[in-house]
């Protein structure tokens, strides 16, 4: 059985299939951190050098500013997201814990077509200040070097909204939207052994247009005008709508990825009633087509506290839910218990894991009760951190991998 097997099974609820090792990803800190502690360095995480997509390719730029190192805070993909944000691959921790190859994203622009031009705005010695491919203007901190600050927006009312639409969200410029190399990676999906996901950062429903607007005006607009939250839906929907149909006549994906962040560390950021009016008639349109072609899972990355929110989305036709930041205070047996065919990656509290044996031990005992149940993948709650040492981190692993191979026997 391969991964993309094994991922699927999992997801059917099929306990006698283990699910795969996977860690969401590690901060590039703490892979540096953990290289000077003793991780052997085989292959050095690098940063892909293609400017493809937004869906591939956001932050490209500054995160090459950073020389002859990871910079601090990339991402470094550890197989449970997909490709993103110009984020490396891990290969060195995989293969010293015996933890398995990761996903491929369907690499369509699923944003602005045409992108905006890439370019440096401003620079001195302590920051860049960049527009990216989305049109965001972006800032970036040498010092901290973190994912960059967005300051400046394409959509900031209905004017600006009109004008991109008109030039860039075109419906029947869809072929304009797949990369030079398209073909290339429709045969490096079609002989994949590992799942191939749609959608992914920063594409839904709440995530992307606070990307385009920004969280502020995107929370005065759903009051101050809501008929141009229901046009930026509608015309989104019809873009990935059409850009899927086309992905479907070459290539079949296994599940579809919907980013929101719409929730902090006490709950959801919106109140349910606008869940309901601005978002899940979206939802149910978007997720009855996918699944008409055969997707029948769909995830929503969202982090912080999601308790609240998941029948929710639910009712939109959403079937699993990724983190589960257990660091935010969800119980993670409670959402099995409220929510016993709800699919789930992460759940496990990354920030404890810096606490030595006896704490592992007691964070994994959740963990090992919810495999009994299927349709999870057990991985930490956000990215590692640099907080978590690798000597911790080894003894955490090994134990969730030992714990992995005993929930099923395939």
């Amino acid at each position: 059985m391969n991964l993309r097997e094994r991922f699927l099974q999992v997801m059917q609820f099929n306990t006698q299939v283990r699910p795969p090792k996977w860690e969401l990803a590690y901060w590039g800190q703490t892979i540096d951190n953990w290289y000077k502690e003793g991780l052997p360095k085989g292959n050095y995480p690098k940063i892909p050098k293609e400017i493809s997509t937004p869906t591939s390719s956001l932050y490209n730029r500054v995160w090459h500013s950073v020389e002859n190192r990871l910079p601090k805070g990339i991402g470094v993909i550890g197989g449970g997201i997909p490709d993103t944000q110009s984020f490396p691959t891990d290969k060195d921790v995989r293969h010293e814990l015996g933890m398995d190859s990761g996903q491929y994203v369907v690499d369509v622009n699923l944003l602005f077509c045409p992108v905006f031009e890439n370019k440096v705005v401003k620079e001195d010695e302590m920051s860049i200040t960049y527009i990216d491919m989305d049109g965001v203007t972006r800032v970036f901190m040498k010092e901290t070097e973190v994912i960059p600050t967005s300051i400046d927006y394409p959509v900031y009312d209905r004017a600006s909204w009109e004008m991109v639409k008109d030039e860039r969200l075109n419906v029947k410029r869809i072929n304009e939207r797949f990369p030079r190399s398209w073909s290339q990676k429709v045969k490096q999906y079609k002989t994949r052994d590992c799942p191939l996901v749609l959608g992914g950062y920063p594409h839904g429903y709440f995530g992307t247009l606070a990307t385009i607007m920004g969280y502020e005006r995107l929370f005065l607009t759903y009051y101050d005008d809501p008929s141009l939250i229901h046009d930026i839906q509608k015309t989104f929907t019809e873009i990935w709508i059409e850009t899927y149909s086309r992905v479907f006549e070459e290539t079949d994906p296994d599940y579809l990825f919907i980013w929101e962040d719409m929730s902090a560390g006490k709950g959801s950021m919106i109140s349910p009633e606008i869940i309901k009016e601005f978002m899940l008639p979206y939802y149910r349109k978007l997720t009855a087509f996918v699944k008409e072609h055969g997707v029948k899972i769909v995830f929503v990355d969202t982090d912080g506290d999601c308790l609240d929110i998941i029948p929710l989305l639910v009712q939109g036709g959403v079937t699993g839910m990724l983190p589960i930041e257990v660091s935010c205070g969800v119980d993670l047996l409670q959402v099995r218990r409220r929510f016993p065919k709800l699919q789930i990656i992460g759940g496990i509290p990354k920030l404890e894991i810096q606490y030595g044996n006896e704490r592992i031990d007691a964070i994994l005992a959740p963990v090992e009760e919810m495999l009994k149940y299927g349709g999870y993948i057990p991985t930490g709650d956000h990215f590692i951190p640099p907080e978590v040492h690798w000597k911790e981190f080894q003894y955490y692993r090994n134990r969730l991998n030992e714990m992995i191979l005993r929930s099923g026997n395939r």
